[in-house]
């Protein structure tokens, strides 16, 4: 048979949050990757509602635009005035048809409440015919929280909130978490009857326990040990410390999920992020957004990886990628940082120092030092030599670089956008290429090197440097040659790369 599915299931985010001290809403606050929110109405969608619906106030216009991008299936219910959660409540049922069956309620603030556990609720809720059900835990402080009564038979009285509660009420350790499944009928009766009789001045929703039990209607409770599931977020001591305890269970959950995580002190993986097995972590890798990484990949250490795919065995050390996709055994770092827009091929190499935006590596293609590689697409076996920039850039304006496969481009070249080398060509060192390379062709754009004999002695006498060059020539078994000043025409094409273009 399959499970039961709620009429409705409300979240109630409508708060301020006054502790967070904060411009942004409370439930805005990320944790793990995502809202509170977002955690909130994901634990909710696992139930299947007929209906999901958020309660917002606060910067509602801020809430309602992220849910329509993160839940947009998701209803909102406007909260104009903080009369208390009951009155919340009833401005959702407000926003909703008619409804039969069970409406369970929410928090937006309880980021590591699960849809398993909401899902226990809902069944317990069915299998034993209550009218209402709670969820409640024993906290060894429960400073804070509404307590839980019970008669001398264990039956439930009613909630009374910490402010209201006596000196005898508040020894209670059994809290409400204020998550329930309530019976239709029951919840709007007794949402007529609410008063301000309290502390706050406010309509209570835990009243509604109470109304119920008075009127000899059944209320049963859903125990659980795990007490950080009830944990709401008033602050940012309190934001950081569940965003700890979740990274905890993410990283133990991916272990046991056939991951190895080296340090998981230091590593720090979010909500969405997908793992394949036998994938390596080292000390320091921080995996956000939406990543993906394939089977045996190594990351890290120093690594920062946002919205990236990564292929299979590829191995990414000391980088900071938004965006990218880099393909299977393809090779990153250290100290490289990929952009949006950028593309590794299988076997491809972003090496030290390199920078990368909206560029395209071949299969096998390689930029192995110091370059920038912005808006260009590199063909299959290509190699960029060390310092070569792709100026983009004018100004106005950013262009493309297209490098053909199996070009070789020397180092401390420019390549001016737009240009295009072919296939099977060379740039020699130095080169500022503005022009389009022919395949075959080697593109020499540069001076030709001048040796100005004595330059030293005449302009820089009495300098350390003009006492070396004179220790120098004391020491040349040969004699001083004038025709040293010559322009040289020796090394064009040489590249800074002694292992030629395979390197």
């Amino acid at each position: 048979m399959s499970p039961a599915r709620p009429a409705a299931v409300v979240v109630l985010a409508a708060g301020e949050g006054t502790r967070m001290k904060s411009s942004i809403p409370k439930v805005l606050h990320p944790v793990g990757g995502r809202s509170l929110v977002h955690h909130a109405v994901a634990a909710a969608a696992a139930l299947d509602p007929e209906h999901l619906v958020v309660v917002v106030g606060h910067g509602r216009e801020q809430v309602t635009a992220h849910l329509a991008e993160v839940a947009p299936k998701a209803a909102t219910a406007v909260q104009e005035e903080q009369l208390g959660t009951g009155h919340a409540v009833s401005c959702a049922l407000q926003e909703l048809p008619q409804l039969t069956g069970t409406v369970v309620v929410t928090y937006g603030d309880t980021p590591l409440l699960t849809g398993e556990t909401l899902r226990h609720l809902v069944d317990e809720h069915d299998a034993s015919g209550n009218a209402v059900t709670i969820i409640t835990a024993d906290f060894d402080d429960p400073t804070g929280y509404g307590r839980v009564l019970h008669d001398a038979d264990g039956r439930i009285l009613g909630v009374v909130e910490q402010k209201d509660a006596t000196a005898e009420q508040r020894q209670i350790r059994e809290v409400n978490s204020g998550i329930y499944a309530f019976e239709v009928a029951t919840l709007t009766d007794a949402l007529g009857r609410l008063g301000t009789d309290n502390v706050q001045g406010e309509l209570y929703l835990t009243d509604v326990v109470g109304i119920a039990s008075s009127d000899g209607k059944q209320v049963g409770a859903l125990h659980i040990d795990d007490t950080w599931q009830t944990q709401g977020i008033n602050d940012r001591v309190q934001l950081a410390d569940v965003h700890h305890e979740l990274n905890r269970r993410t990283v133990e959950r991916w272990m046991r999920d056939g991951v190895t995580v080296r340090d998981p002190q230091t590593t720090w993986i979010d909500a969405d992020v997908t793992l394949a097995r036998d994938v390596t972590l080292e000390p320091n890798t921080l995996l956000r957004g939406a990543t993906t990484v394939a089977q045996a990949a190594l990351i890290g250490p120093n690594t920062e990886l946002v919205d990236t795919e990564v292929g299979a065995r590829a191995e990414i050390s000391n980088t900071t990628s938004y965006g990218a996709v880099i393909g299977p055994d393809a090779t990153v770092g250290p100290y490289t940082y990929l952009r949006p827009g950028t593309r590794l091929g299988a076997h491809a190499r972003a090496g030290g120092f390199v920078e990368m935006k909206k560029a395209v590596l071949g299969e096998g293609a390689k930029v192995p030092h110091l370059s920038y590689v912005g808006d260009a697409d590199i063909g299959a076996g290509a190699n960029i030599g060390a310092g070569t920039i792709f100026a983009n850039y004018d100004g106005v304006t950013k262009s493309h670089t297209a490098v053909g496969e199996h070009s070789f481009v020397g180092s401390n070249s420019v390549l001016v956008a737009p240009v295009e080398i072919a296939d099977g060509a060379y740039v020699a060192a130095g080169s500022a290429i503005t022009n389009r390379v022919e395949a075959g062709e080697l593109a020499v754009a540069r001076g030709k090197q001048r040796n100005i004999r004595g330059w030293v002695a005449r302009r820089r006498a009495g300098t350390r440097t003009a006492a070396a060059a004179e220790r120098a020539d004391a020491t040349t078994d040969t004699a001083p040659d004038e025709s040293r000043e010559h322009s040289s025409e020796q090394h064009d094409h040489g590249q800074g790369d002694s292992k030629g273009p395979d390197a």
